[in-house]
C-alpha cells in the first residue's frame, strides 16, 4: 500500500529503526531519536544500493517521489543514480573552488602581506558588494564580458562611477591571476575598458594661497593632540608625499645624518628619495626621542605596532576648523607645495614633478629616476621649508616674477 502523508505524521519513533515503504524502492526511514530521511533501495550489476534522497518534511512525500522517478529514470538508461549523485558533488565542489569568488578570494590571499588592511578591507568589501552577488558563484572561466558589463553598470547606475571603474580594475587583475594559476586562460574584464564612461576626476581640497597657508600653518601650533600627530601635520606640507606613504613611514628609511627619506612609493612601487630640509630633521629628532624605540615614526594610538589611522591628519585638520572636504586635505599638501613651488618660488616643473615621485618620460623616453635632479631637489626642498617658515612668521613673500620686474 502506498505511503501517505497522515501514515507519516502519525508514526512515532521507537526504539529501533522503523521503514515505512512506499512503491518502487522508495521508504521512510525512522530512527529512535525522531528523524525521518527517504532512502531509495535499487540494484544495478546484481548489486543491490540505496541512496539517500532527503529528510522529511524538508522533502515532502511528493517530492520524494519526484526523486525516485528521476533515480529510476537513470538506472533505465544503465547509470547508477548513486554514483551519478557523487559526480554531481564533485562536479559541484570543483566548480565552487573554480568560482570567480573562490579565486577572487586566492587573489586576494596572494597579495595580502603587501597591501595596507585599509585597501584590503576596502577591495574585499567592494567585490562582496558589487562582484559576488552576480559574478561569485560562477566558473571563472565561463565567465564572459556581458556579464562583468552587467555588473559594471548596477555600480554605475547608482552614480558610483568611480567604484565602477575600479571594480574592474580589480575583476581583470583576478582573471589576470586565475590565468597565471591556469583557472581561466583569457580576461573579458581587459576587453571592457571604455566601457563605462570616464569618470570626472575630482581634485583633493588644497590652500594655494600664501598667507591662507601662513595661517593654516601658525594654526598647526595650537593643535592640542598627540605631539606625534602635531609632528605629522608640520611635516606634511613640508614634505608633501601622499598621505599613505607619511603615515607609514618607518625609522629605517631615514638616515637623518644624510638628510634622506628613502622609502618605495605605494603607488609605483618604485624607490623613492626625499631630501630632509634642516627643519625636517629637527622635527624628525626630536620625534625620535618619542617613537625611535619603534618601527613607525607615527604609530597608531592602540596599537603601536602598526601604522596611525589613514584618517588621523584630516581628523586634525578638521579639529583645527578646516573643512577636509572643501579647504585642505592631507593629499591637498601636494597640489599645494605644486602650485607654490611652480607660481612663487619659479622651481622647474620637472623638478617638482620627480620630487612628487610622478612618472616623467624624459627627452629619450626615460621614465622616473629616484636621484635624477638630486642636487636641485635638495636646494628646492630647503628653499621651499624656508618659504614656510617666513610664510607663518607673517612675512609679505613677494613673488619672483613681480620682484624682477621691479
Amino acid at each position: 500500500m502506498a505511503l501517505t502523508d497522515l501514515a507519516i505524521r502519525n508514526t512515532k519513533p521507537a526504539e529501533k529503526q522503523q521503514k515505512l515503504f512506499d512503491a518502487g524502492g522508495l521508504f521512510l526511514l525512522v530512527t529512535p531519536a525522531g528523524g525521518k530521511r527517504w532512502v531509495l533501495k535499487y540494484r544495478i550489476s546484481g548489486k543491490e544500493k540505496s541512496l539517500a534522497l532527503g529528510t522529511y518534511p524538508e522533502v515532502s512525500l511528493v517530492e520524494a517521489r519526484k526523486r525516485r522517478d528521476a533515480a529510476r529514470e537513470k538506472l533505465a538508461a544503465g547509470t547508477d543514480p548513486g554514483e551519478a549523485k557523487k559526480a554531481d558533488k564533485r562536479a559541484a565542489k570543483l566548480a565552487a573552488a573554480n568560482s570567480f569568488e573562490a579565486v577572487a578570494l586566492a587573489w586576494m590571499d596572494e597579495r595580502r602581506p603587501y597591501v595596507e588592511p585599509a585597501q584590503y578591507d576596502k577591495t574585499l568589501a567592494r567585490f562582496k558588494n558589487d562582484a559576488f552577488p552576480w559574478l561569485g558563484k560562477r566558473p571563472i572561466a565561463e565567465i564572459d564580458a556581458p556579464e562583468i558589463l552587467d555588473a559594471l553598470k548596477r555600480v554605475d547606475s547608482r552614480g558610483a562611477r568611480f567604484t565602477a571603474h575600479r571594480l574592474r580594475g580589480e575583476i581583470s587583475r583576478v582573471f589576470r591571476y586565475g590565468i597565471k594559476e591556469g583557472f581561466c586562460k583569457t580576461d573579458p574584464a581587459r576587453d571592457l575598458q571604455g566601457a563605462i564612461p570616464p569618470a570626472q576626476t575630482t581634485h583633493f581640497a588644497s590652500i594655494t594661497e600664501p598667507a591662507k597657508v601662513g595661517e593654516m600653518l601658525r594654526a598647526f601650533d595650537g593643535f592640542t593632540g598627540t605631539f606625534p600627530v602635531l609632528c605629522a601635520l608640520r611635516l606634511a606640507p613640508m614634505l608633501f608625499v601622499r598621505p599613505g606613504e607619511l603615515r607609514r613611514a618607518e625609522w629605517t628609511e631615514f638616515d637623518l645624518d644624510k638628510g634622506e627619506w628613502r622609502y618605495h612609493v605605494s603607488k609605483t612601487k618604485t624607490e623613492h628619495l626625499v631630501p630632509l630640509a634642516a627643519q625636517a630633521v629637527a622635527i624628525l629628532r626630536e620625534l625620535h626621542a618619542l617613537t625611535g624605540a619603534g618601527r613607525y615614526v607615527f604609530p597608531g594610538v592602540r596599537d603601536r605596532k602598526r601604522p596611525m589611522s589613514e584618517a588621523t591628519v584630516n581628523a586634525a585638520l578638521r579639529r583645527l576648523g578646516y573643512d577636509t572636504r572643501t579647504e585642505i586635505t592631507g593629499h591637498g599638501f601636494r597640489a599645494m607645495a605644486r602650485t607654490i613651488l611652480h607660481e612663487e618660488l619659479e622651481q622647474k616643473p620637472e623638478v617638482i614633478e620627480h620630487q612628487l615621485a610622478h612618472t616623467v618620460a624624459d627627452n629619450l623616453g626615460g621614465a622616473y629616476n629616484r636621484t635624477k635632479f638630486i642636487k636641485e631637489r635638495r636646494a628646492m626642498m630647503q628653499k621651499w621649508a624656508d618659504y614656510l617658515d617666513r610664510i607663518k612668521a607673517g612675512a609679505q613673500v613677494i613673488p619672483l616674477t613681480a620682484a624682477g620686474g621691479a
